[in-house]
């Protein structure tokens, strides 16, 4: 398909859950439900929004960053399989250049990681000790596109175990001052330690966040903080568990016991009306690509197939203030050959990936 031709996708076009329209077009890389009077080239099938990993990591692997042609690769992987639409939840490499490229995902960045010296992934963060907090989180805060990330709980090797990298007071500051810069505030947990802290100091969203319990899941509900599950990383949950056991017991122990409860703590939090959105951790030691994979995930945690399916698409996007389907909206979209509202493993075949208006898978 040439940049000048307009694309006519036909079929059932998911609007919405319940909003299923007969076709729409692409026109100058824009939705429009008007039909045009050029000539066009026809895509048949169910179509949805550009899917949403809102936690992956372009440009990071398990060493640290990379070079552009492998964050080239890693978009590629993510694009093909569907994902349009990236919340970069941490990342030291500047990606900037892939927003100027008509045929990527579009990103929305968190800036580099923000943790506590010694306490997270060599070479992923900022390491830094709580007084200087508030600072990195006002740079990362300008540097992203709306959102900053801190790492909320991390293994304390005196403890043997997972435990709070931040103090309360320090975690307040550094919130609302990110809020004072217009930036919303995730933080990597899991454990439970952290979570009734960074809540009520008002961040907006926690990752992972295995440690939810019976306590802490109302008070999510409460102040509407979201929840990314990342499942298909927590799977890995007893791999990393038997490598630590020798030297940090408790810590191997605590890890298969997150584990395990995995599927309820979701479910339990989505039952109490947390808002749970797609993200698969793509980037650190998980190949891109797996969007599909994690939101079958959420459906065995028992979120029906239809909420499981909107939170990559209709419900992400409206979350990441970014469009659906819609008049005058980039056309990104991903077309499958049967209804994904009825079998979510739909969405691990894409027929067609547009992007801007062009198929490019």
């Amino acid at each position: 398909m040439s940049d000048h031709e307009v694309l006519h996708v036909k079929g059932r076009v998911l609007v919405g859950p319940e909003d299923v329209r007969d076709e729409l077009w692409c026109v100058d890389g824009r939705i429009t439900f008007d039909r045009p009077a050029a000539e066009t080239v026809t895509v048949e099938g169910w179509a949805l929004p550009g899917l949403v990993d809102a936690h992956c990591h372009v440009g990071l692997d398990r060493h640290g960053p990379v070079d552009e042609a492998t964050s080239e690769k890693q978009a590629l992987a993510d694009r093909d399989a569907g994902t349009l639409l990236i919340r970069d939840a941490g990342s030291p490499s500047d990606t900037r250049w892939i927003d100027g490229r008509e045929d990527l995902p579009k990103i929305i960045r968190a800036g580099r990681h923000i943790a506590r010296t010694r306490r997270y992934i060599r070479n992923y963060a900022h390491e830094v000790e709580p007084v200087d907090l508030v600072a990195y989180v006002g740079r990362e805060a300008r540097r992203g596109d709306g959102w900053v990330k801190l790492v909320g709980d991390w293994i304390d090797r005196e403890a043997g175990d997972l435990t709070a990298c931040w103090p309360r007071p320090e975690v307040e500051a550094a919130i609302a001052e990110a809020h004072r810069l217009g930036a919303r505030v995730t933080a990597h947990c899991f454990a439970e330690d952290s979570l009734r802290d960074l809540v009520e100091a008002g961040i907006d969203c926690i990752e992972h966040a295995t440690g939810l319990t019976e306590e802490t899941i109302p008070l999510f509900a409460e102040r509407g903080v979201a929840i990314v599950p990342t499942l298909v990383n927590i799977a890995t949950f007893p791999h990393l568990a038997d490598g630590g056991q020798e030297k940090f017991p408790r810590w191997s122990a605590h890890m298969r016991r997150l584990h395990e409860r995995r599927y309820d703590t979701v479910g339990a939090a989505f039952d109490a009306g947390v808002p749970v959105f797609v993200g698969t951790d793509a980037g650190g030691s998980l190949a891109h690509g797996l969007v599909a994979e994690e939101v079958e995930e959420l459906t065995k945690a028992g979120i029906p197939p239809i909420e499981a399916l909107a939170a990559t698409t209709w419900g992400a996007r409206a979350w990441l203030g970014r469009p659906s389907l819609e008049e005058g909206a980039p056309a990104d979209l991903v077309v499958y050959g049967e209804d994904p509202r009825a079998d979510v493993r739909v969405l691990a075949a894409p027929r067609r990936v547009v992007v801007n208006g062009r198929v490019l898978a």
